[in-house]
């Protein structure tokens, strides 16, 4: 073992974040190990993903294909598990350094609060965990003397604005949001969209589920409630302005009036190697902002009335308690369904305010209300979409 090297763990390594995580690596091969690699069903991706990086451990959630994959790498001596326990228990590992939480949506809860508990720095690309249980893993995180360093491009901007004022209260911040693919576009519009046009998005190259949460600004919302327990705010210091170029990633207001914002091209790998880095900036040949080639930089506010999923981000955030776990198990369940033409666009938004109606409130919940707070939220969608 190399200890001149940071040594990682990527969860989700054949997702969006985690083969863009690998590019970082590939790129860095003096700077990074890759101990752990975890995949969902991609078993070739992740085939191929071990046989180049070599971890000491791979994980397939999905465990049909344990054996496929066991076999293809049996003589590379990787030692090879599945299932989401397996995942949990992979990250407690002595010589992991850091872990990047790159799972997509609710099921990489588990995984992130095993690792803060066995007091691993934690690169989080997974906003549902502070989403769904922000109050438990902040509080642990503080326990186990264990950092956040926040992957998504918003909330790295403003952590990487705080560099040098972490002393200095913030009055407010602005995360910047580009509007997705139907910026502008009003309810009856909305109403007919279908998913080939909610998966184009204008800037970003993302997952499914993302594009999705971009285009409907669920994603939006989700990132307000992530950046409240990441920096320790409330909702009045927290606003969303639409910025259709995205190249201000966010913004930081300080008590002085003095703003910071932090700018470049939209490129996730830049936030992602910034994240594995820290506290070091590490050279790279990413491509250059050049301001003349965006001679104009606009921003206008966010139609809540429209996408309503913001505003019953906001709604939930205020609430607090268990209710942003309703709104993220709500939206699984209606991305889902959209993306598989069950549920139109605005339908969406109709389930998630539904099961925020619906689903018992409880204030003070334990990491099991969290739980089973997620499996009835599902439940009820599913039988608000059959209704």
């Amino acid at each position: 073992m190399n200890d001149n090297k940071k040594h990682i763990a990527i969860l989700g390594s054949t997702g969006s974040i985690g083969t863009q995580a690998l590019d970082v690596v590939r790129a860095n091969e003096e700077v990074f190990c890759v101990e752990v690699l975890t995949g969902n069903g991609n078993a070739d991706l992740l085939i191929k993903q071990a046989i180049e990086f070599n971890p000491n451990v791979v994980v397939i959630a999905d465990e049909t294909k344990y054996q496929y994959v066991k076999e293809a790498l049996k003589p590379h001596d990787i030692k090879v598990y599945s299932g989401s326990k397996a995942i949990a228990e992979v990250v407690e590992m002595e010589n992991i350094d850091l872990v990047l939480t790159a799972i997509v949506g609710y099921a990489g809860l588990e995984s992130t609060l095993a690792a803060i508990n066995a007091g691993k720095q934690i690169a989080l690309a997974n906003k549902e965990t502070l989403v769904v249980a922000g109050e438990l893993v902040t509080a642990l995180a503080k326990e186990k003397g264990v950092n956040l360093y926040p992957v998504d491009s918003e909330h790295s901007a403003i952590f990487q604005c705080l560099a040098g004022e972490f002393h200095n209260p913030i009055e407010k911040i602005y995360l910047t949001a580009s509007g997705g693919p139907f910026r502008g576009k009003d309810k009856t519009f909305l109403s007919t969209v279908k998913k080939e046009q909610a998966l184009k998005h204008p800037n970003w190259d993302m997952g499914a589920k993302i594009t999705i949460d971009s285009a409907s600004l669920m994603n939006k919302g989700l990132e307000v409630i992530e950046a409240k327990w990441l920096f320790g705010l409330k909702a009045e210091q927290i606003d969303v302005i639409v910025h259709p170029q995205s190249i201000v990633h966010s913004i930081v207001q300080f008590i002085d009036g003095s703003m910071k914002a932090q700018l470049g091209l939209p490129d996730m790998k830049l936030p992602i190697q910034y994240a594995l880095g820290y506290p070091d900036r590490i050279k790279s040949d990413f491509p250059r902002f050049n301001f003349i080639n965006y001679p104009q930089l606009t921003f206008e506010q966010a139609d809540t009335k429209t996408f309503r999923n913001l505003a019953l981000a906001f709604h939930a955030m205020n609430k607090g308690g268990n209710a942003p776990c309703v709104l993220n198990a709500a939206n699984e369940v209606a991305v889902e369904a959209f993306l598989l033409d069950i549920v139109g666009f605005l339908q969406m938004s109709d389930i998630v305010e539904q099961c925020l109606q619906t689903v018992e409130f409880i204030s003070k919940p334990s990491y099991t209300d969290y739980v089973e707070t997620d499996k009835e939220t599902r439940r009820v969608a599913q039988k608000i979409i059959k209704a």
